[in-house]
């Protein structure tokens, strides 16, 4: 991974944090690498990695909602979004949500090597357990009475009356069905819709949105993907204001998008209606080089160039 010895001239902004100080070690399965300034990420060596995608949710989300004070990051994974974020934003608080305890493992250790257990809020669960009842979604109960039994006694892992300036999520992109069975467990959940699609994604972060809040996820832009953001944001009640697509390699087609929405009630009756599309990002010219927009992004979060 990034290592900064690896770049000559550039030197790591922010506050250097608790560190080998913590006492947190890194196993022999683990490795710990660079993410933001200083702050470093556990993650697995055989398992989930940090992407892309995850780098560009976490500062757009930061860019178009600097002054949040709370966020909450729905399927959290490892943190990086909410590592990110929680760097650039050094005074808001953090709730994170992650069904998996192995990346709930790794992400509590990343918070307290970065110094972050006071502000820094790692929940595991189910967030599509419905706020304040301690349940799943009422039409998951009506066809499973194992599940329905269990509900009664599962905490609930939001409550109703818990809001957030700024909510960030990383969908899985795909069905079940297209899985590879043998793919390691903890990638097979970041990728393929084993707990919930953007539809729950959406309807989570509506309830859960302060006055005027933000909501940012990333998801592919391919058609029929398209429609299932978009008709999700709408049976949530949710207008995606703004949308810039993310182009992987110049001059090929846009892969994903980042979406940023608000809640319609939030919005003047005549804005409800529009969406700013804004020009894509690039990742890599047609060369392979980093394009000199996704070097000023990486900038901006405290990554090398």
């Amino acid at each position: 991974m990034i290592h900064e010895t690896h770049f000559k001239g550039w030197t790591k902004p922010g506050p250097v944090p608790p560190g080998l100080a913590s006492g947190v070690t890194v196993e022999s399965h683990e490795t710990l690498d660079a993410i933001s300034g200083h702050f470093r990420l556990f993650q697995l060596r055989d398992g989930h990695r940090f992407s892309t995608d995850d780098i560009l949710t976490a500062w757009y989300c930061t860019s178009w909602c600097p002054t949040a004070r709370t966020e909450l990051d729905l399927g959290s994974g490892i943190g990086t979004v909410g590592m990110i974020c929680a760097w650039r934003l050094p005074g808001a608080r953090f709730v994170t949500v992650e069904a998996q305890p192995e990346s709930v493992t790794l992400a509590r250790k990343s918070a307290r090597y970065n110094g972050l257990t006071d502000r820094y809020e790692i929940r595991e669960g189910d967030f599509r357990e419905a706020s304040g009842r301690g349940q799943p979604c009422p039409c998951e109960l009506e066809h499973d009475n194992e599940l329905a039994d269990k509900a009664v006694r599962a905490p609930a892992v939001l409550r109703p009356e818990e809001k957030f300036d700024l909510i960030t999520g990383s969908p899985p992109y795909f069905p079940p069905e297209a899985g590879v069975p043998s793919e390691h467990p903890q990638r097979l959940a970041c990728r393929f819709e084993l707990r919930g699609t953007v539809v729950d994604y959406c309807a989570v972060a509506a309830r859960h949105l302060a006055p005027g809040g933000f909501f940012v996820c990333v998801f592919p832009t391919e058609p029929a993907q398209l429609t299932r953001v978009e008709s999700g944001a709408k049976i949530a009640g949710l207008v995606i204001i703004r949308k810039r697509p993310v182009i992987f390699r110049e001059g090929e087609p846009p892969l994903v998008a980042l979406f940023g929405m608000m809640r319609a009630d939030d919005l003047p009756e005549w804005f409800r209606g529009q969406t700013w599309e804004e020009p894509p990002l690039i990742i890599r010219t047609r060369t392979g080089e980093i394009h000199p927009e996704y070097s000023a992004v990486k900038l901006a979060i405290g990554f090398p160039p």
